[in-house]
């Protein structure tokens, strides 16, 4: 109980706190740029006026709260439970299979005392040993019978469900098999996100790996409903593999592409401005799409570097007072040897139209038309499988322990007792309403109403 609620603490902190995305854990100026953001976020906390913004942005780093899944001491906690439960296991399952294989069909007069709970007795004319039998077969009891050596008392015993306690091991496999899925995930498991252009292709792991794969955004639509509100996002994404096609597909959220273990699902979206930039030759400089991934004053940003200058184009999405698109372009340029730029020119373009060189550093630049990028999150989960699996026993477990629970039902015949008659259940049946529905229908079967004691007695007998 102590390792799992200091787990369900870790998750909870993994919850409220804003965690560190998995593909910035492996690419150190991603993780730079995350912390800045968290230090942006969190560093103009204070608490009684003193500012504890920043000093707990470097303590739950150091403590790993920013990527507690990921965590060694959150790795290490759910290693200690994959063992306790693996050893609490082993140490139950003996038990558990002797209490299952053992049957006892005789049992002493004492044990179907009438005073105790689910018991009664038939006289020995009103029902005969082959129809008790019989119906418990119809119930699918397994029937087992025994007799005493001079003839005078005989027991008949129906095991339902006899070894359906077991499946509690299944349970405790689906158990295992999760955090085991979840191990593995985090050791061998990639994830990345991928920002594309219409037109545009990307790798999805880092450059030189072998049998890299490559996606294209086709075409990206998001369609609005007459309320302005959005009706879907779809991606037309093509993957490439050494230089051929090996999938497409239109994805849409919650309806990933799956190719050689990689799925891609469709996650955000943001504008992009199409724009060519030709040199004072009229040479072709640049095209395609520069995507608007960022923000500065409510506006979306992006940053291109003019190939074969030493010129970066700072990009806003704007519009004028009609609500026009404009495109507004700051040229920079590094002036300092410690990377220091300053700002060359400032131009602002419609849709369609092209800079002056003159005013832009010698480049025409001309913002051929908007468009729209799409963001995916790319994963391939090694231990999917394993999840799969561990789902399928969990639910086969709990199912088999909840919905087939053992029943016994012990009667003892002899001349003086008649057919005396006594069930024990499970804790997950109502063995009174049980014991009730048979006795119906052994009733329908022999005439007569059995014995039974009373409520008070068998409470009586039970305190007892």
């Amino acid at each position: 109980m102590l390792q799992i609620t200091l787990l369900v603490i870790a998750g909870l902190i993994g919850t409220l706190v804003r965690q560190l995305p998995a593909s910035s854990l492996r690419d150190p100026a991603a993780y730079a740029a995350e912390m800045a953001q968290m230090h942006q976020r969190y560093d103009a906390l204070d608490l009684f006026g003193l500012r504890i913004g920043p000093g707990m942005v470097d303590l739950f780093e150091r403590l790993g709260f920013f990527r507690v899944f990921a965590a060694p001491w959150f790795v290490a906690l759910l290693s200690l439970l994959v063992l306790s439960i693996f050893v609490c296991t082993l140490d139950r399952t003996p038990k558990l299979w002797r209490g299952v294989r053992r049957v006892t069909v005789e049992q002493p007069s004492a044990f179907f005392d009438l005073r105790l709970p689910e018991r009664a007795r038939f006289r020995e004319d009103d029902l005969s040993p082959e129809q008790l039998a019989m119906v418990l077969r119809g119930k699918h009891y397994k029937v087992r019978s025994s007799a005493a050596q001079d003839g005078s008392v005989s027991w008949i015993y129906g095991d339902r469900n006899q070894y359906m306690k077991m499946a509690t091991l299944l349970t405790h496999l689906g158990l295992i098999l999760f955090l085991a899925g979840g191990a593995v995930t985090a050791a061998f498991g990639f994830e990345t996100v991928i920002f594309v252009g219409e037109g545009q292709t990307a790798p999805v792991q880092p450059v030189g790996t072998p049998g890299n794969l490559l996606v294209k955004n086709i075409s990206f639509e998001a369609p609005r409903r007459t309320n302005g509100s959005f009706e879907d996002f779809r991606t037309d994404l093509a993957v490439y593999q050494d230089g051929r096609q090996v999938a497409r597909k239109t994805i849409r959220v919650n309806d990933p592409l799956q190719v050689q273990g990689f799925v891609f699902h469709q996650n955000t979206f943001g504008p992009s401005a199409d724009i060519e930039v030709r040199d004072e030759d009229g040479r072709l400089a640049w095209t395609g799409p520069v995507i608007l991934a960022g923000e500065v004053a409510g506006l979306p940003q992006g940053f291109l570097t003019i190939p074969g200058s030493s010129i970066g184009l700072l990009l806003f999405l704007q519009s004028d007072s009609m609500g026009t698109p404009l495109l507004a372009m700051t040229g920079l340029t590094q002036t300092t040897a410690e990377g220091a730029s300053s700002i060359i020119f400032n131009a602002r373009l419609g849709v369609g139209a092209t800079s002056d060189p003159a005013d832009t550093a010698g480049y025409a630049v001309t913002w051929q038309r908007p468009g729209e990028w799409t963001g995916m999150v790319v994963k391939n989960d090694p231990g999917a499988p394993i999840i799969w699996t561990a789902f399928g026993a969990l639910i086969v477990g709990l199912m088999l322990s909840f919905y087939f629970p053992r029943r016994r039902v012990w009667a003892r015949v002899s001349p003086q007792g008649g057919i005396q008659l006594a069930m024990l259940t499970d804790r997950y049946v109502d063995g009174e309403r049980e014991f009730a529905a048979l006795l119906e229908e052994l009733t329908a079967r022999g005439g007569s109403r059995p014995e039974r004691g009373s409520k008070l007695g068998a409470g009586a007998a039970a305190g007892a």
